[in-house]
């Protein structure tokens, strides 16, 4: 489908003037075989002849010449297509020419020889013809489009081949047809062309009589796809045509087909949920089959058709992902990362797979296809440290050419999971001298998204925080869709914070209270209720009343603490609503597995730095987290080991 963002080469209609030796040459070699000269057993429907009343003049011979026979194709047709040999006798001279064709052409590297040795055939069927044409797009097309268009498109050869295939495009086989068909759509052809819509318009006929077998189908609806603007009609009718097929016989290309058809047809709440069960139910039988790339297109296309529902498809397809790391395209890799997203699924061997792959190619991959896998790792809270440090190196060598979103895409995640790499001064060096140098470049929101990252691991932009503070900063945020929502305020109020607690030096703008939040809002550090729970029950044990202390504290500071307990200056234990005669204020953080990286025992940045903010304020925190009260069975060893971490110096309390 990218092909066709490439702008299309109007290079053929009925007025094309076409060199008469050429044509007359071209049209005597691709004539059709007779049908007393070919034998009974060969399927391959062959072109119409072109014969020619004398040197100077062609025409389409219509009467005397032996008729065509025109028949979809069955099933067990054999199209001796890119290699594909078949079965045949050897007394089958045509079809061992057939079959030496295939095997010559598909040898060939360059449109020059492809051309040179079409021009030396006596005679060609339609499948070799499309053969021809498709061979050529293999090797003049690559992820830029067209490598050669005046040495293809202008091309005797092609153009004559192109003449005979527009006119007598009623005459071909299903397979000749759709194959030229698939072969030009690739070769960037206008749609509007008289050729390109005379072979349309035979492939749509042939579709509305039936005529079309599910391989054929999908190589319509395939070519379809490939145009800039399909026709959901023709499609529709091709996705008609194919439910009624038997779905335990389509090869996993025909069912990626349909996937994307799908993906045009389907609207939300109407048709084909009955097909795409079956489809889904199907598919997971042949997971284990499925390419790289069809194991992308599957991912992408339940994505795009929403299919929550598909749990043990979806499962199924991350773990068999895992296998094709290293053979995915960076778009296709992306597409896989977005499944995992979407259907929020986290697969140890597909981590361990990117552990091993993002090292060894991270100068070589694309910087979106790593951006998408840092948003994988931050949005999943997976702290990979091969990953991590191989990014850093791969940013402080090629980050100039990065845009603004990658930029930020690489450097987030460092501060959301709260890593500093090996490599973090040179890391920060480049950040800062890219900011620079393109500070203006950067959206509001992005900006501030990373400059947030970088206090959260103790890496203090204040050179660039006189333009977050500045009224116009502000407006430009407040213009950016959300605008100043909750997250944004946070964001803006905990940069101020941090420039107020940590650097005292830093006499630039302020943030105006009406940009404050009353307290932060923190999505991955929700409160583990029953983590909580245990604790206050332990505490109850320990300090006997429940007075003693408070849960769930807010505070002057935009901080919500978990946990508060209050000392007088002799260390006696005050009732949480007292507010005289406070000498110690203690913050229990009770720290959930969902405040640490997966897996892990490192601590997201947002909860490092109110850990950090706190201590700075004056409190004493005591960090409770979930991995050391795993083994505590009772209410005795939780309040035992409340003891030994809120008061280590003490034998006992007085209350």
């Amino acid at each position: 489908m990218a092909l066709i963002s490439q702008k299309s080469f109007q290079f053929y209609s009925s007025s094309t003037p076409v060199s008469r030796s050429i044509l007359m040459t071209l049209s005597k070699r691709l004539s059709l075989i007779s049908e007393q000269q070919k034998p009974q057993n060969c399927n391959s429907i062959a072109m119409r002849m072109l014969r020619f009343k004398d040197k100077s003049q062609y025409m389409f011979c219509r009467k005397k010449h032996v008729q065509l026979r025109i028949q979809s194709l069955s099933v067990n047709e054999s199209v001796h297509l890119c290699g594909d040999t078949g079965s045949s006798t050897k007394s089958n001279n045509v079809w061992m020419d057939e079959q030496l064709y295939f095997k010559k052409l598909n040898s060939l590297c360059t449109s020059k020889e492809i051309f040179d040795f079409v021009s030396s055939l006596e005679v060609m069927s339609d499948t070799m013809a499309s053969g021809a044409l498709q061979r050529i797009s293999d090797v003049e097309v690559d992820d830029n489009g067209l490598k050669n268009p005046e040495g293809v498109l202008e091309n005797e050869v092609f153009r004559a081949l192109c003449f005979q295939l527009e006119f007598e495009s009623s005459k071909l086989s299903n397979t000749g047809l759709l194959n030229a068909l698939q072969a030009l759509i690739k070769l960037c052809i206008d749609p509007q062309s008289t050729l390109m819509a005379s072979l349309l318009s035979e492939g749509e006929e042939r579709l509305g009589k039936g005529q079309l077998t599910v391989k054929n189908l999908c190589a319509l609806g395939e070519s379809l796809l490939e145009l800039e603007s399909p026709s959901c009609v023709i499609l529709e009718q091709i996705v008609n045509h194919m439910q009624v097929k038997d779905i335990e016989n389509w090869s996993p290309r025909e069912m990626v087909v349909v996937y994307k058809m799908l993906e045009v047809t389907v609207k939300e709440g109407e048709q084909y949920e009955d097909l795409l069960n079956r489809m889904n139910h199907v598919t997971l039988t042949i997971v284990s089959q499925l390419s790289s790339k069809f194991t992308s297109m599957i991912l992408n296309s339940l994505v795009v058709l929403h299919q929550t529902q598909a749990v043990p498809l979806v499962t199924a397809l991350c773990k068999h992902s895992a296998k094709h790391i290293s053979h995915f395209t960076g778009d296709e890799l992306v597409n896989v990362l977005e499944a995992f997203l979407y259907f929020g699924c986290r697969e140890q061997t597909f981590t361990e797979a990117l552990e091993t792959h993002v090292p060894k190619s991270i100068f070589t991959m694309h910087p979106q296809t790593v951006s998408k896998v840092m948003q994988y790792c931050c949005q999943k809270m997976i702290l990979s440290k091969p990953i991590f440090d191989a990014v850093a190196e791969g940013f402080i060598s090629d980050a100039d050419k990065f845009t603004t979103d990658q930029i930020a895409g690489y450097i987030v995640p460092f501060g959301t999971l709260n890593y500093l790499p090996p490599s973090a001064s040179s890391l920060f060096r480049k950040l800062e001298t890219i900011l620079h140098a393109r500070l203006s470049h950067f959206l509001p929101r992005t900006l501030l998204n990373l400059l947030h990252s970088c206090v959260l691991i103790k890496r203090y932009p204040v050179n660039f925080l006189p333009k977050i503070f500045s009224p116009y900063f502000l407006q430009q945020l407040q213009a950016q869709p959300p605008g100043l929502d909750r997250t944004v305020t946070s964001q803006l109020t905990q940069l101020f914070l941090t420039v107020t607690l940590e650097c005292p030096f830093y006499e630039g703008p302020k943030l105006l209270p009406k940009y404050q939040v009353k307290a932060f809002l923190t999505p991955h550090s929700s409160l583990d209720v029953h983590l909580l729970k245990r604790v206050k029950t332990g505490l109850l044990y320990l300090l006997k009343k429940r007075i003693y202390f408070a849960s769930e504290v807010s505070t002057p500071y935009f901080y919500t603490i978990d946990i508060e307990i209050k000392l007088d200056e002799e260390g006696f234990v005050l009732p949480a609503a007292q507010c005289e005669e406070v000498h110690r204020r203690i913050v229990l953080c009770v720290d959930g597995q969902n405040r640490f990286c997966v897996n892990s025992h490192n601590l997201l940045g947002e909860e490092a730095i109110k850990h950090r903010h706190l201590q700075l304020l004056g409190y004493e925190v005591v960090q409770i987290p979930f991995f050391e009260m795993e083994n505590l069975q009772n209410s005795r060893k939780m309040a035992e080991y409340l003891h030994k971490k809120i008061f280590p110096h003490t034998y006992g309390l007085s209350c």
